[in-house]
């Protein structure tokens, strides 16, 4: 199958979409990426890439990656990310039909985390190229906007939604990675072409045993053998309830061997640094954001992986990507989460959960988690990698999405007879 994939976020930025085409190319398939240029999360655009002019790559030296300019996030806040996401759309109505002349695709797939305006750049490549269009939302607008606290306006929010409306009108098919999406994306005219499809990371890369161990600083490396480390790994941003975990921390200080670890980088870091110096905290550990290679080391090291999100309906309904990460890794798992990412980690038998924003039961989590044998946290990741398996290996999934847009092309084909 010939597809092309659009995504504002690309490799070298650390998004499940750029595994998810090295997997559809090794199975066979042409695959061509229409994004911008990489500069999440800290909003500085990569060295080697420039926010002007387009640009034309090779992944692995045979993936075709095609870049338009596109303004960073900068420092963040709400008119940055307005000027970024504008970026991406002009840029893409403006270029993407250029650098992709003469070309044909069976399929366009949009990977959509926030902003669902990505697919509008598609939306025109859509008609240009006569394609079946997909759009894999990953987050849910208007309502992820509100929880975010970037859009408060009432009147803002009901023009986003009508916004969603238009987009998801234009899509042949809506993949979403969470159940709990359906009855939401109803509500803006989709459910008749909604489907459910996990995300889902490669088997093999979580199992590698020296892989990015090098990228370490022998200061962490020693840490995380030391005491029993906690680590919490990814963007460290406004919705993962940081406040949470920080205050979880200062009730679990007296367990003088854990030590909650921090890697990754966000909009939050500088307010955790800061609370732990006001608070004392010696035992919450800021490692700093490293290459994915270098996850399986860190996770292999680590005694147990936490996720957390603010306690908020929306946010329920989600399956933070980080969670399949984890139980791919095979670490125990503390989840402070609602809804469906706390169902499956209990399902999986992967770890132990709480309720979102519970700082009380999160540290009593914790405590639960030091007090087992070292053979009862062994069978919890050993339970959650065997589930990864089952349910979010790339492999399959990559399998079962060419399997549905074959489905849903042909479908589509009869009705236009």
């Amino acid at each position: 199958m010939k597809l092309l994939v659009v995504s504002q976020y690309f490799w070298p930025e650390s998004f499940i979409i750029t595994d998810l085409c090295r997997t559809l190319r090794d199975q066979g398939h042409d695959v061509t990426v229409a994004t911008g240029k990489p500069n999440y999360p800290d909003g500085q655009v990569f060295p080697g890439y420039t926010e002007t002019g387009t640009q034309v790559e090779l992944l692995d030296g045979t993936l075709p990656v095609h870049r338009v300019p596109m303004r960073g996030r900068r420092s963040g806040g709400a008119v940055n990310l307005i000027r970024n996401y504008f970026s991406f759309v002009w840029s893409g109505v403006c270029w993407m039909p250029s650098l992709l002349r003469g070309q044909t695709f069976d399929a366009i797939v949009v990977f959509a985390p926030s902003p669902l305006t990505m697919a509008i750049p598609a939306m025109m490549l859509k008609r240009r190229l006569r394609a079946h269009l997909a759009i894999w939302v990953q987050d849910l607008w208007p309502e992820s906007l509100a929880a975010t606290g970037y859009v408060r306006n009432r009147f803002a929010l009901s023009l986003v939604g009508v916004m969603v409306r238009w987009i998801y009108a234009s899509a042949d098919t809506i993949l979403v990675p969470s159940r709990g999406f359906f009855d939401r994306v109803a509500r803006y005219g989709a459910g008749g072409k909604t489907f459910y499809y996990a995300n889902a990371l490669p088997g093999e890369s979580v199992s590698a045993t020296e892989a990015g161990e090098s990228v370490l600083p022998a200061e962490l490396v020693t840490l995380l053998r030391r005491d029993f480390c906690i680590v919490f790994a990814g963007n460290i941003g406004t919705v993962q309830a940081v406040d949470t975990l920080v205050e979880a921390a200062r009730l679990f200080r007296d367990l003088d061997d854990v030590k909650l670890v921090f890697v990754g980088s966000g909009s939050r870091l500088d307010w955790i640094r800061e609370r732990v110096k006001v608070l004392g905290l010696t035992n919450v550990v800021l490692a700093g954001r490293f290459p994915m290679t270098a996850m399986p080391a860190i996770y292999r090291e680590a005694e147990a992986v936490v996720v957390s999100l603010n306690p908020d309906e929306i946010f329920a309904l989600t399956v933070p990507g980080k969670v399949q990460a984890y139980l791919a890794a095979g670490r125990p798992i503390i989840a402070s989460l609602d809804g469906e990412g706390a169902r499956i980690v209990s399902e999986a038998g992967a770890g132990l959960t709480c309720p979102a924003g519970d700082a009380v039961a999160l540290a009593e989590r914790v405590r639960a988690l030091r007090a087992m044998s070292v053979e009862e946290r062994r069978q919890l990741g050993a339970a959650g990698r065997a589930y990864f398996l089952e349910h979010f290996e790339a492999g399959q999934q990559a399998r079962r999405l060419v399997e549905l847009l074959d489905l849903r092309i042909r479908r589509g084909r009869v009705a236009d007879v």
